[in-house]
């Protein structure tokens, strides 16, 4: 089950026309097409990120349409189901107080601005919550916010199509790789991301 989405981001002529300069992301670009992804809002991208961190995508899919079918993603539902009520639906104790504290700060309005922020302060204001680190800010400023530069650089699955594709050796060479595609690295994240599905 899919949150629904707050509209749909699609790359720009501009990111499709750099990234088919690549010799290495231009024949992903010709088998996947224009990059298009749902962004859902803040708190529903936090929801999906925490349920998914260090899991399997199949365990992270399957506890995110638990968590979607209970409360719809909502802030108020997700603290009327409490610490109990998320440990039933197979949320892990530290996760389950995570998405407690994300949920009562949303309810206060601490997100309602984000869309307004750079991303770095974007990622002060979230990195400030337990629970959340980098690939949990990376999966909002894309999922969440829709935006365009970013590379998640932590995220197991960007890393392993990159060594795959690039031939590359370590996380490090992964993290440093991304500069190459400013300014839409999300962009290239999608096609290398499109790659695990292929």
């Amino acid at each position: 089950m899919k949150a629904p989405h707050l509209f749909v981001y699609e790359a720009p002529e501009e990111a499709l026309e750099k990234l088919r300069k690549d010799p290495v992301l231009a024949p992903l670009v010709a088998r996947h097409g224009r990059a298009r992804w749902g962004v859902h809002g803040v708190f529903p991208a936090l929801v999906r990120a925490v349920a998914g961190q260090q899991v399997s995508n199949q365990a992270a899919k399957k506890i995110f349409e638990r968590l979607y079918r209970a409360t719809g993603a909502d802030p108020e539902r997700v603290l009327a189901l409490e610490e109990a009520g998320l440990r039933e639906l197979g949320v892990s104790r530290v996760k389950a107080r995570t998405l407690l504290a994300l949920a009562e700060a949303a309810r206060a309005g601490a997100f309602s601005d984000l869309a307004s922020l750079s991303d770095e302060a974007v990622r002060e204001r979230l990195l400030a919550f337990k629970g959340v680190g980098p690939w949990t800010v990376d999966m909002v400023l894309i999922f969440g916010l829709g935006r365009e530069d970013v590379w998640p650089a932590s995220d197991l699955g960007l890393v392993q199509q990159a060594m795959r594709h690039f031939g590359l050796k370590s996380r490090e060479v992964v993290a440093r790789l991304g500069t190459r595609f400013r300014p839409y690295r999300s962009v290239a994240a999608h096609y290398l991301w499109a790659e695990n599905d292929a």
